[in-house]
């Protein structure tokens, strides 16, 4: 019973109505409980919407407890391992909110009101839940030493920019940080526009930092995209080498 339980909780697998309908159901959950956010004011109907959604939130988060030793494969350890992962944090971080539901009624329990702010972790729930973000994760996953370079080289030119304009153009950055605020937005090429040098050097500099800041920008997008087209690739050939064996156990 367990096992079949982890296959349903687990992504979504073709021909498993079980596991898509689970899928579905916990993404519009996830989708319903964030809609409270976008309101200032409260109102009745999101008290229910909370009650509801914690629930089925914990009965997830108890599912993939129970099946923790199927996920981790690390037997009687996984119970204990499995509450410190990633994933189980958000699971966790998106549970809490509901306690302040009890707050009007328990002065002690005022105190976790703080745990609303914590309503935005239910947008990483709907991760596991997509077959296609997974892929993108694992992807970011598999290019992690490519990404973490390409990171340490922006943070190291955001500095260095930031270094010659903030002794180029004295007069138009205070501080250093803003010098680094001007670095970061001309990497990134946005460009808000409220802070500028008015120098012609300062200006040449800017152009020079706006060249680079684009092939830099470039770099993970590339790097994701060649990632991402070799995991479909991947997922293609599985679920061939799947279907072929389907095939021959039916011969």
């Amino acid at each position: 019973m367990r096992n079949r339980l982890y296959e349903i909780i687990e992504v979504s697998k073709d021909g498993d109505k079980a596991s898509t309908v689970y899928d579905i159901t916990m993404m519009i959950a996830i989708i319903v409980s964030i809609i409270p956010l976008a309101f200032k004011n409260p109102h009745p109907v999101f008290t229910y919407i909370d009650i509801i959604t914690v629930i089925l939130f914990i009965a997830d988060y108890v599912f993939r407890l129970i099946t923790a030793d199927y996920k981790l494969k690390k037997g009687a350890k996984s119970f204990v391992e499995y509450p410190f992962t990633p994933m189980a944090i958000i699971d966790l971080l998106s549970i809490l909110p509901g306690i302040s539901i009890l707050s009007d009624g328990f002065k002690l329990l005022r105190l976790f009101r703080i745990f609303r702010t914590f309503r935005v972790f239910r947008v990483f729930k709907a991760f596991r839940y997509s077959k296609s973000i997974m892929i993108i994760v694992k992807v970011i996953r598999n290019s992690k030493d490519a990404l973490l370079a390409v990171c340490t080289l922006a943070i190291g030119y955001i500095l260095v920019s930031a270094l010659v304009i903030f002794n180029v153009e004295a007069d138009s950055f205070e501080t250093f940080f803003d010098a680094i605020y001007w670095a970061t937005v001309s990497l990134t090429t946005v460009g808000y526009g409220d802070i500028y040098p008015v120098t012609t050097t300062g200006r040449v500099i800017t152009m020079i930092s706006s060249l680079f800041g684009i092939a830099i920008v470039a770099l993970p997008a590339g790097i994701i995209t060649a990632g991402y087209m070799e995991a479909i690739i991947d997922e293609h050939k599985k679920d061939e080498t799947d279907d072929d064996l389907e095939a021959d156990n039916h011969e």
